[in-house]
């Protein structure tokens, strides 16, 4: 990773957890907006931080129930559940 990204990186890391301690969702928004006015190009960058960080936290979050449906299912003795993303399971198309 060059400077900028790492910077751009660590700036996303704090504002997440700023964000889920403020419990403000457009904080992420609001320092994007600041940074790209001294610099568009680490904007864009903190952006793909933000965005990537927040969809890793949301895929864990997913494989985190899942497993744990499985687990309580064959401990009861049924089949596990087949892991669907929230909204994929395309029935209306």
């Amino acid at each position: 990773m060059s400077v900028v990204d790492d910077l751009a990186d660590k700036l996303a890391q704090d504002v997440i957890k700023a964000m889920d301690a403020l419990g403000d969702e457009n904080l992420p928004d609001e320092v994007a907006n600041v940074l790209g006015a001294s610099s568009p190009s680490s904007e864009e960058i903190f952006r793909a931080a933000v965005r990537i960080r927040l969809a890793e936290r949301r895929a864990r979050t997913f494989l985190k129930e899942h497993v744990e449906a499985a687990l309580e299912a064959k401990k009861a003795g049924r089949e596990a559940p087949i892991a669907r993303a929230p909204g994929s399971d395309n029935k209306d198309l």
